[in-house]
């Protein structure tokens, strides 16, 4: 191929080539070359005139000296003043604008100290024995504990009672050695491996130190006011050694024995207090094993902080009562402090299912986690277990975690057997919405995270010898109404009224499977079903 012929080609693809893709055009300074003509061996085309015509009729807007001609008449001066006020007068509005919103809107209501008994249940092992076995002997023990802290999680449980687990013989304070742990439940090394996987879940563990637990008097027969009483002595310095441990509360029962308990516990709780530092508060509990101990546990209540008395809903031979809601209402006005009440189903340790109709466990179930306290619940009330027959000593049942052999207490032979709790298990009920355990769960996640259900005030609504309904709240938060029904074969008719209610509230959860959570209902004559336990929720309207 010549070189006239490549020459050629190279035009032919210039000219065949997109537009955009093409070279510039000749600079501003460049002089233009006639159309057809090459420069550097290109072929250039040539501007149109009209091009540069219409280039010449572009707006460029006003210059500079004919803005400043116009910049002072009468016009534009008006103008910009009209311009500059309205600017001022805009933001002037907007400043008055948001004093006043700052100034009517409801103030946030400062949030109470919360410790971690406030915020969750507490769940009561009592004796290991009876909970889960980890060396196949039939006895329960520490390690066996330790083994199920992740049922127990799924509880949403701040804090385990524990024992009593130390050594001693029935009514024998020679023989009663509060720092030492009884073999049969295992060793210290046990219990220290418990206490760090439970902080590891952020469950406390409070131990009991009942000093006579085996014996028939709780206290032995000895004065524990007196100055140099050794039982005392023991006590304070047995506290103070598990304190140091990490447990992070100690739990009394039979507190009615005591004979100047609100003396006795004061200078009991001094000791838990002394401990609570750097973030990790410790509890004293206290329990009566006598039904009709109020007067001991109101006198308790005048105490300070840190320190949880025992209220039961079971007031009078193990059965419920038409004064319950009374005695709500006057227990809140004792103990108006979140921290004061511990919530219990009753007196004696013993089952929730064994001392109430089966129809109304939800209604408890309810109670506990509504009300205005620390709920405290006994192993297996999660799934409704209940006592053996027999002997209070011999009617603890064993726990049952599922349909393996001794019903995954034990792999070795426990000593107790009975079918009054047959097909019961944790397991069994963890994938039933509609079972008691699944109620227990929902319940404290709500109590855990509504600030009306963890420390909002307590208004009672209604009460009569069938029905009880109230109202928890605090500030803008949602409001929760809960409302039993305590005839286990009966429907009744309520109708509740209060200035603070709308007159439909939200199905938050209920015993009666025909309401649909999420559903609205009236508050005008609202019928319960047989046991119905139902939680109502309604948003704050200012």
């Amino acid at each position: 191929m010549t070189q006239d012929t490549a020459l050629d080609m190279k035009d032919v693809e210039l000219n065949e080539i997109d537009p955009e893709k093409q070279p510039m055009a000749t600079g501003a300074g460049d002089p233009l070359v006639e159309e057809g003509h090459e420069k550097n061996g290109v072929k250039i085309k040539l501007a149109d005139e009209d091009d540069d015509n219409n280039k010449a009729c572009k707006f460029t807007g006003l210059s500079k000296e004919e803005l400043l001609k116009v910049t002072n008449t009468p016009g534009w001066v008006t103008v910009r003043w009209a311009l500059l006020v309205l600017f001022w007068l805009g933001w002037l509005g907007m400043l008055a604008g948001a004093v006043v919103i700052i100034v009517q809107a409801p103030r946030c209501r400062p949030l109470p100290v919360m410790e971690w008994w406030n915020k969750g249940p507490l769940y009561q092992l009592g004796d290991p024995d009876t909970f889960q076995d980890s060396n196949a002997d039939g006895v329960g023990d520490i390690a066996g504990i330790q083994e199920r802290l992740d049922s127990l999680g799924t509880l949403k449980v701040k804090g385990l009672v524990i024992g009593p687990l130390h050594t001693t013989s029935a009514d024998k304070l020679s023989d009663t050695k509060l720092k030492e742990i009884d073999r049969k439940y295992g060793t210290m090394e046990d219990f220290t491996k418990l206490l760090e996987a439970a902080h590891k879940k952020s469950i406390q563990i409070v131990l009991d130190l009942t000093p006579n637990y085996r014996g028939s008097n709780v206290w032995f027969n000895y004065s524990v006011t007196a100055p140099d009483s050794e039982l005392l002595n023991q006590i304070k310095e047995a506290m103070t050694f598990w304190l140091d441990f990490g447990v992070g509360g100690i739990h009394f029962n039979g507190i009615e024995n005591i004979d100047n308990p609100g003396e006795v516990l004061e200078e009991l709780r001094n000791i838990t207090t002394n401990h609570s530092s750097d973030g990790k508060a410790r509890v004293l509990l206290a329990s009566a094993n006598d039904p009709h101990s109020d007067n001991v546990l109101t006198i308790l209540n005048d105490t300070a902080k840190g320190m949880l008395t025992a209220r039961y809903l079971i007031h009078k031979d193990n059965s419920s009562d038409s004064s319950l809601g009374e005695r709500i209402k006057q227990y809140q006005q004792v103990a108006s402090e979140q921290d004061r009440i511990l919530w219990m189903v009753r007196p004696r340790l013993g089952h929730m299912a064994s001392a109430v109709h089966e129809n109304l466990l939800r209604v408890y179930q309810l109670l506990l986690f509504t009300l205005q306290g620390t709920p405290l619940t006994l192993y297996g009330d999660e799934i409704g277990l209940k006592d053996l027959p027999g002997q209070p000593a011999d009617s603890s049942p064993y726990m049952q975690w599922d349909d393996s052999i001794n019903y995954g207490f034990s792999n070795g032979s426990p000593e107790r057997n009975s079918t009054v709790n047959e097909n019961i298990t944790f397991k069994g009920q963890e994938d039933n919405k509609h079972s008691i355990l699944s109620a227990y769960k929902h319940l404290s996640e709500l109590r855990g995270k509504e600030r009306s259900l963890l420390h909002g005030d307590f208004t009672l609504l209604h009460q009569c010898e069938k029905s009880l309904a109230y109202e928890r709240s605090w500030d803008q938060n949602e409001r929760f109404v809960s409302v039993v029904n305590f005839d286990p074969d009966e429907e009744i008719s309520v109708t509740i009224k209060h200035k603070s209610l709308p007159e439909q509230c939200t199905v938050v959860l209920s015993s009666n499977s025909e309401r649909k959570e999420g559903s609205s209902i009236s508050l005008k004559d609202l019928k319960l079903v047989p046991g119905e336990a139902l939680l109502l929720k309604y948003p704050y309207s200012g």
